[in-house]
């Protein structure tokens, strides 16, 4: 019977990359099962379908890469013959890593599409790199299919490097831009920029992880690309930005909260304070409107565009339709109105 050669960096990479992505695919069933629990009656069909779809795509992919592993360790257990020898789901599973990063990434562009009042160039820009990685996952896809060994395989190389490429340049510059959009709508109201502040922390936590996942995988298939430790990083990869997408849905009751202090929006007076109208008016708090950030892609009320003081906030919240009335600070602190404000949300 023929010797085994060592496998701790190359069959062994790839059952700790499994067993990582089972884990972390247990959060991401976790997640799902606690959003369609807290937001599932909020958000609208196209969020609820994108995370849906994503934890199809996840569920697959896990499927396929246990597959590989059990094919490799189980099926061909010691043959060593079968070492080189290429298995299916090896290359399928790569199709569906990069359907769930298509989903998240687009879900991402769509977001920072309306919250920069839907500018074009920079959607146009962040759609060429997301679109260019899914092309180049499918084009790896439709060689690797044909395949029958590693040796063949590795003659894709360069394509696999370009996927991880885009990968991280497409993380980075959502990132980017959606942290620049947030710091341009900060305003003199404390409530709202410490929810700013706290985005802009979680979006760049959440788009850290993908990105340093795809850099580690490019790094090592360049440094040991006779390995399979650039596989354990691609497998996590795709259970990254489902967790990723989860848990920016999720956090936004953790943000309000966080964001929570007794302060209002001191806007111009409409009513004397001796005014008997005040029952026809609705007094509500501005966390939830900085919080449905999350939901549709943009602050309500905090236009990216010129918000950067007081009075153009004010500017942008002056539309005389659909209005409500908040509380100043002042009259929260006394407890009894002076002035009844107007603002358009």
């Amino acid at each position: 019977m023929d010797q085994l050669p060592p496998l701790d960096n190359t069959l062994g990479a790839a059952l700790i990359g499994v067993i990582v992505s089972a884990a972390l695919y247990g959060v991401s069933c976790a997640q799902v099962f606690y959003y369609f629990q807290h937001y599932s009656k909020k958000d609208g069909r196209g969020t609820k379908a994108v995370v849906v779809a994503a934890l199809i795509s996840d569920t697959i992919h896990q499927a396929l890469i246990s597959h590989t592993i059990y094919t490799y360790l189980v099926t061909n257990y010691y043959k060593p013959q079968k070492l080189n020898d290429l298995v299916w789901s090896l290359v399928v599973e790569v199709l569906f890593n990069g359907i769930t990063a298509l989903l998240v990434q687009s879900f991402y562009a769509v977001r920072v599409w309306k919250f920069s009042q839907r500018n074009l160039l920079i959607t146009v820009i962040l759609a060429v790199f997301i679109v260019a990685e899914f092309v180049s996952v499918v084009v790896y896809v439709a060689k690797g299919i044909h395949f029958r060994t590693f040796t063949e395989l590795h003659t894709l190389k360069p394509l696999s490097m370009t996927v991880n490429v885009l990968a991280v340049v497409g993380d980075v510059l959502i990132t980017v831009v959606f942290c620049i959009l947030l710091s341009r709508a900060r305003s003199s109201v404390q409530r709202s920029n410490t929810m700013i502040t706290l985005l802009i922390a979680f979006s760049v936590q959440t788009g850290m992880l993908t990105s340093l996942c795809a850099v580690a995988s490019l790094v090592t298939i360049i440094a040991s690309p006779n390995t399979f430790i650039y596989i354990c990083f691609y497998f996590l990869l795709g259970r990254l930005y489902c967790n990723s997408l989860l848990a920016t849905l999720n956090v936004r009751k953790a943000i309000r909260g966080r964001g929570h202090v007794d302060l209002g929006i001191s806007l111009r007076p409409i009513e004397d304070s001796n005014s008997s109208t005040v029952d026809n008016h609705k007094v509500i708090d501005i966390e939830a409107e900085i919080a449905d950030i999350e939901t549709h892609g943009y602050i309500t009320g905090f236009k990216a565009h010129g918000c950067n003081g007081s009075s153009s906030f004010v500017q942008s919240m002056s539309h005389p339709n659909n209005s409500r009335v908040v509380k100043t600070e002042s009259e929260l602190e006394s407890g009894r109105p002076r002035h009844l404000r107007r603002a358009s949300f």
